[in-house]
């Protein structure tokens, strides 16, 4: 069907760049050290594909004859969030100065943020955890009705709110508010996200109706060429708001796993010559930040179990990358997302696995996706087609 497929695995590193003291993420390696915690790991099909090639992950053992090419990338864009991991991805060098706000947003963002969306005041405007936060705040968040303002290690705006306080539809205008008049330029905040959650007093969980809002990428990705060249882009689960919906033919919009594995299958059968950018974001939000090795090691299982039947509906002509964005290590104090090394693993049928060594860089998935298609480009990375 000459399909390319990029399935990111969010927050799915493998060890600590060079980098990393920069970001306090030192012994940070996602996929070793939950190996590590829950005795082994249970991942045949991922291990059949050479992922114990790329590191010594328990429980996945090297393979001799590797169904894919295995090896590491390199992120050499600022941070270690989905934005700049994405668009590192997606052919771009991020060196965008994006703000970050470890202490809370200063007041005039704050009496902004006031002025332009209507609330009668705010509630936290602080780094935290969101599972925490709302537990802190969400019983004074109720009764108050303001709007719960968080940050974090990465440059984002978060904003939580009750469901049955502040309906989602309010929300997300909040939030689009907030992103286009609140966070104007110097102020360079990579995403608005609106936080939703439900339950009663003492009791609250986030809910998966969170949307994000992100600022252009600066120049063109793989999704505007592609597009500029008459060729399909499909995008699914949190990609579309990460490119602001740019170069991308049809959204497939999705609040789980499940649902992206269920969208990837179904493209798999229907689209030809099409590029299918896939997030699946569950490891991320359920596992990584609520620091829960076991419940990311389900996650990984889950996805190793969707394997057999996507392997079986791509041909000889497809391509298929996995790979990370970026680490969320849940074996360390932090809940935030770690500076790591992120696996690549580069599948097509009936041919022989290489190593691909450790990539100089994110863009050479967009580079080898650009290749793939023969189309000319400028992008950064160099292609391992």
């Amino acid at each position: 069907m000459n399909n390319f497929f990029i399935i990111v695995l969010d927050g799915v590193g493998i060890g600590e760049l060079p980098d990393s003291f920069q970001y306090g993420d030192e012994g940070s390696n996602t996929l070793v050290n939950i190996s590590r915690a829950v005795n082994g790991l249970n991942l045949p099909n991922l291990t059949k594909l050479g992922l114990g090639n790329i590191a010594e992950i328990k429980g996945v053992p090297q393979v001799s004859n590797p169904l894919a090419s295995f090896g590491k990338m390199k992120e050499i864009s600022k941070g270690k969030d989905s934005t700049t991991g994405h668009w590192e991805m997606a052919g771009l060098f991020v060196d965008l100065d994006f703000s970050y706000f470890p202490d809370g947003f200063p007041i005039d963002i704050i009496s902004k943020f006031l002025s332009e969306t209507g609330c009668k005041g705010v509630l936290g405007n602080k780094a935290a955890s969101g599972t925490e936060i709302i537990m802190e705040l969400g019983d004074k968040h109720v009764e108050t009705g303001f709007p719960i303002v968080y940050t974090s290690a990465d440059s984002v705006f978060q904003i939580a709110a009750h469901e049955d306080v502040i309906p989602l539809d309010k929300l997300y205008e909040i939030c689009e508010i907030t992103r286009e008049k609140v966070l104007v330029s110097p102020v360079n905040i990579g995403r608005v996200i609106a936080r939703p959650f439900v339950g009663k007093k003492g009791n609250y969980t986030r809910t998966v109706n969170r949307k994000d809002f992100s600022i252009d990428t600066p120049e063109k990705t793989i999704l505007d060429i592609l597009s500029d060249n008459k060729i399909t882009t499909v995008a699914i689960g949190k990609v579309n708001d990460l490119f602001n919906y740019r170069g991308i033919t049809f959204q497939e919009k999705t609040k789980s796993n499940e649902e992206g594995c269920k969208k990837l299958l179904e493209n798999a059968k229907i689209v030809n010559r099409s590029l299918i950018f896939a997030n699946l974001v569950d490891f991320d939000v359920y596992y990584g930040h609520r620091n829960d090795p076991k419940g990311f090691a389900d996650a990984l299982k889950d996805f190793d179990d969707f394997l057999p039947s996507f392997i079986k509906s791509v041909d000889d002509n497809d391509a298929v990358v996995i790979s990370a964005d970026h680490g969320n290590d849940p074996t360390t104090p932090s809940t935030d997302h770690s500076r790591e090394y992120v696996p690549l693993l580069f599948f097509r049928k009936n041919r022989n696995g290489k190593d691909l060594g450790v990539r100089k860089t994110f863009s050479d998935v967009a580079k080898t996706a650009a290749d793939f298609f023969h189309v000319e480009n400028s992008l950064k990375g160099k292609s391992f087609l």
